[in-house]
């Protein structure tokens, strides 16, 4: 009996973690760290794993997100932290994109949004010397774009 209710468990367990992988990572990008097929060498990258963490953090979780400037339904800003600069923010859409490379139709609206919350945050502060950066994929430390908008 006790090998029974063991072995139900375990089954339970496992759809119990498929249901809630598939609620996790539904609105996420395919990383190449998943990819089973034509995996050619570099298939595990750190890079992809923080950002597959951080699709998920930023799509289900934004509440727990610290240092929270400024959020609408598709941007959120965070403060940049250990910045050395005045201002150092990361404006980050709540759509999964990987990177630029990866941009379509579909990811419009976001980044429409995005530069907006962007020129709100630089007509409120009175910006006029800052930089808008973004990084490529070679370049990222977190596989998933994001933009720093850095002032003086």
């Amino acid at each position: 009996m006790n090998r029974i209710k063991l072995v139900l468990s375990l089954i339970a367990s496992l759809l119990l973690g498929v249901v809630l992988g598939a609620y996790l990572f539904s609105d996420t990008q395919r990383r190449p760290f998943l990819a089973l097929r034509n995996c050619e060498g570099n298939c595990f990258q750190p890079n992809e794993l923080v950002g597959l963490m951080a699709s998920v953090g930023i799509q289900k979780f934004p509440g727990l997100i610290p240092s929270v400037v400024k959020e609408t339904d598709k941007t959120i800003v965070v403060d940049q932290p250990g910045a050395h600069t005045g201002i150092h923010y990361l404006v980050i859409p709540k759509r999964d994109i990987r990177n630029a490379a990866v941009i379509s139709d579909a990811d419009r609206d976001s980044l429409v949004d995005l530069f907006g919350v962007m020129g709100e945050i630089v007509r409120e502060k009175n910006l006029t010397d800052y930089q808008i950066m973004t990084n490529g994929p070679g370049y990222q430390t977190v596989s998933y774009l994001h933009f720093h908008l850095v002032a003086r």
